[in-house]
């Protein structure tokens, strides 16, 4: 057995799954706890809408599970082949709010190996922070005042939004509130585009939940506000006008509350065709981008927030390290 010298850094291979409403997502990396680094060896999404129609029937339909399943099961000849240390799936909004989530339990311990973790919103917003946070502690950019903390997470994914407020230090408060951009859609916007009717119902909904927030939480400490997940960078896509998805470009680049408010009010009065031609838009979000950027916006202007710091690094990322001693 070959013995590592002391000092010399140990890497942790681990396998991450996020299961939303929306998407399902897998990382595969190594984790070098001493450096506080993470680097990739897989990263893979796809749009299979686990939560489509959870909101009005509250089950999780025979449809969207075995598209989830089926892209499991691409995630699971990955994991193989990686031989990983340590493999974790957490399933979040539309899991916790189906009857028939024990269906779902059985057909990924199946699959996978290991049972899915049906995590509260409190538990996905603190992963979520971590995923986000990880590397910001220690960047130059946050020691030079560039992204100071206190940090306030929004993570807008399919079902919920987290809100989680912390520091180098940890957490200090988080809430879940159901108004994700699936949850916002189906609930409110139906017209092609959404009528002002519409989208005025979407905006008070918003805001009554951000609303309850800020009562919960005192996010008006926070002097970053970082944004994830699909609906935020797929924005700071826009807001750069890139050609094609780029994540190295998004990842920790920045966009004011005035351009996240024009790119909103655009995207709520095109077609659903207009959106598709979008050069960063992903297919799986032409229907939801619209709710998903409202949600932004509001947060931004209810709570004051001249820019949004926008992350690539989300809850995936924080499942990886939650692996990791």
């Amino acid at each position: 057995m070959t013995r590592r010298p002391a000092g010399l850094c140990q890497q942790v291979r681990v396998a991450a799954i996020d299961c939303g409403t929306n998407s399902i997502r897998l990382l595969i990396a190594d984790i070098d706890p001493e450096r506080a680094a993470l680097t990739d060896i897989a990263r893979e999404m796809k749009i299979v809408r686990l939560g489509e129609g959870v909101d009005r029937t509250g089950r999780l339909s025979e449809a969207a599970l075995d598209r989830t399943i089926g892209a499991l099961r691409e995630y699971a000849d990955l994991i193989r082949q990686a031989a990983p240390r340590g493999v974790r799936m957490v399933a979040t909004s539309a899991t916790r709010d189906a009857a028939n989530s024990q269906e779902f339990v059985d057909r990924v311990k199946e699959v996978l190996g290991v049972a899915p973790e049906v995590v509260s919103g409190d538990e996905e917003a603190r992963l979520s922070f971590t995923g986000a946070t990880r590397e910001l502690a220690g960047a130059a950019h946050a020691r030079e005042g560039g992204c100071p903390p206190p940090y306030l997470v929004t993570d807008i994914g399919g079902g919920s939004t987290e809100f989680v407020l912390g520091g180098p230090a940890g957490v200090s408060g988080a809430r879940s509130v159901d108004i994700g951009c699936v949850r916002m859609t189906e609930r409110h916007l139906h017209g092609d585009p959404p009528s002002p009717a519409e989208v005025a119902a979407a905006t008070a909904d918003i805001d009554a939940a951000v609303a309850l927030v800020a009562g919960g939480v005192p996010v008006r400490q926070a002097r970053t506000l970082v944004g994830l997940a699909g609906s935020v960078t797929t924005v700071a896509g826009i807001a750069l006008g890139l050609a094609r998805y780029d994540p190295a470009r998004i990842h920790h680049s920045r966009v004011s509350a005035e351009q996240v408010h024009e790119i909103t009010g655009q995207l709520l009065g095109q077609t659903r065709a207009q959106r598709a031609a979008i050069g960063v838009m992903h297919p799986g979000r032409v229907d939801v981008i619209g709710a998903g950027a409202l949600v932004l916006d509001r947060i931004m202007i209810r709570l004051g927030f001249a820019e949004v710091l926008v992350s690539e690094h989300d809850i995936l990322d924080g499942i990886a390290w939650s692996l990791v001693p």
